[in-house]
């Protein structure tokens, strides 16, 4: 079984030596996504609720060039900078799904890329 590398420009490029996405079989798994404009190559921190909306748009751009939606994710994984800001991060979040809710663990952790607070990374399956 071979692997496709999977890229969209609608997208933030790789800040390093990984991927956006990789699928594999029916598989696709997508690398942390953090709040970072496509368009400008930017970072964009204007608060949790905004950043957290560029995740999930970073998110939904990938799985749309690979053929898939919110709907294909089985699971999520959430790091945040604080433990504090699980609330308004799991408020954005929830306005992506609507039912059969992906499986999901959130961690807190000292540092992430760029010191953003919230970086998403997703498993999905077709």
């Amino acid at each position: 079984m071979a692997k496709k590398i999977i890229y969209t420009s609608n997208a933030p490029a790789p800040i390093g030596p990984y991927n956006q996405a990789v699928m594999m079989g029916n598989m696709l798994f997508v690398s942390g996504q953090i709040a970072i404009n496509p368009a400008t190559g930017n970072l964009e921190t204007g608060g949790i609720a905004e950043e957290t909306t560029l995740v999930m748009k970073n998110i939904e751009a990938i799985l749309a060039e690979a053929g898939m939606n919110f709907s294909n994710i089985v699971k999520t994984t959430i790091f945040l900078s604080d433990m504090s800001l699980f609330s308004a991060v799991n408020e954005v979040y929830a306005r992506y799904f609507s039912t059969d809710f992906p499986a999901r663990e959130t961690i807190a952790v000292k540092g992430l890329p760029k010191n953003v607070n919230v970086e998403i990374s997703v498993i999905a399956a077709v």
